[in-house]
């Protein structure tokens, strides 16, 4: 062959252009403000993970399960004795007894969980009723699906839902609600009679319901109301939670969702083609850990002293304390601090004292501006310590 013939062409390389498919998707606040806090050597109270390890003996066993040879493909829904483990975990908490083999769903995440859910009943031209402020994978994976977004505001300072405005958001088009309880980022927690409500308000229609448990081991006051517990809303939702935030371990991504056996159905076709599985090791670790339902049941004392803990450090600070009645957020009024939009605000307070926090407008499609600021205190004390030191000087 002549080197005529293998010569590059005389144009330079050029990549095609592509068209988005999501115009409005940046890079998130978390990863600017978590790469803020690198950068100044902020406290990080911003990304929602814990400074602290798990339990060893979580560790010892996923190491156990590699050692005795669980290295190879899992079925395509989850081990099975990991799933008949959460069968058994939802009855015990929730009274609701699901079909292991046919309605749990092991996930990389809840976050994979949540955007399967949603490719799997979404259609083009559907709507889908989100809750502002909320979780920021919610509207790209509905515009993924080609739904349309229906953003109905939490009731402004109480986050509370306002049931005449998600009632008046439903129509013959509606296809699914999606509910987070313990609420990221404002720490409110449904009520028994809010689930009491959504159940009553979706019996006459087709809306599906995405319930978003993920913290549903973090409720201070009381108890998680799971969708799972009720039946009208049982039969009609995707219940997502995730192993990572209740066993310390984010970076793991296991979750599961668990549904009627018609909506699983649909689940797994869109599952086996996104992950397939969930990595094996970690599945059966997961599945023996389980066996002893302490570490799950004492999570809520764990999390509220560390509240207490922020809560107390913060007292007679000119930062006004919101509820934080479940999840690991903190949420404060910083109108006695500063003038500066919320986002401002979190970039001042990194830069100048060296805490790291998330804006709530960040939260909201239109950046809605309320002078509230979430911290995390899913941390070590010592770590806790040394942002309340610093936040009380403000």
């Amino acid at each position: 062959m002549s080197a005529s013939a293998t010569r590059s062409p005389a144009s330079p390389a050029r990549t095609p252009p592509v068209q988005t498919k999501l115009p409005r998707v940046g890079t998130t606040i978390f990863t600017v403000m978590s790469a803020l806090a690198a950068e100044t050597g902020a406290v990080n109270l911003g990304q929602g993970f814990p400074d602290f390890e798990c339990d060893p003996r979580l560790v010892d066993a996923v190491a156990a399960a590699m050692r005795a040879g669980a290295n190879q493909y899992p079925p395509m829904a989850g081990l099975p004795v990991l799933r008949d483990a959460i069968v058994e975990k939802i009855e015990a908490l929730h009274g609701y007894r699901y079909s292991a083999a046919d309605e749990i769903t092991v996930t990389a995440g809840a976050t994979q969980g949540i955007i399967t859910a949603i490719l799997a009943v979404v259609r083009p031209g559907d709507e889908v009723v989100v809750l502002e402020p909320c979780y920021d994978s919610y509207v790209p994976n509905i515009e993924l699906a080609g739904g349309t977004v229906v953003r109905v505001p939490l009731v402004p300072g109480s986050f509370r839902p306002d049931f005449a405005r998600i009632a008046a958001a439903l129509t013959p088009r509606t296809r699914a609600i999606i509910v987070n309880s313990p609420h990221n980022p404002s720490a409110t927690v449904w009520t028994r009679e809010d689930m009491l409500r959504l159940e009553a308000l979706l019996a006459p229609t087709d809306v599906l319901l995405i319930s978003d448990e993920v913290y549903e081991h973090m409720v201070f006051d009381g108890e998680h109301q799971s969708a799972s517990r009720f039946p009208g809303l049982a039969a009609r939702a995707f219940v997502v939670s995730s192993f990572g935030k209740t066993f310390h371990v984010t970076g793991w991504k296991i979750g599961y969702v668990a549904a009627p056996m018609a909506l699983t159905a649909e689940f797994r076709k869109v599952h086996q083609f996104n992950v397939f599985t969930v990595n094996t090791p970690m599945q059966q670790g997961i599945a023996d850990y389980l066996a002893d339902p302490q570490p799950y049941l004492q999570l809520p004392a764990f999390y509220r002293a560390k509240r207490d803990l922020f809560r107390a450090g913060l007292e007679g600070s000119r930062l006004r304390l919101l509820p934080s009645e479940g999840s690991y957020f903190q949420c404060v009024d910083i109108s006695a601090v500063s003038d500066l939009s919320e986002a401002d605000f979190c970039q001042w307070l990194a830069r100048t004292h060296g805490v790291a926090a998330i804006p709530l407008s960040a939260f909201y499609g239109d950046g809605f501006d309320q002078h509230v600021v979430r911290f995390c205190f899913a941390k070590r004390d010592e770590t806790l310590h040394a942002a309340l030191e610093r936040l009380r000087k403000l």
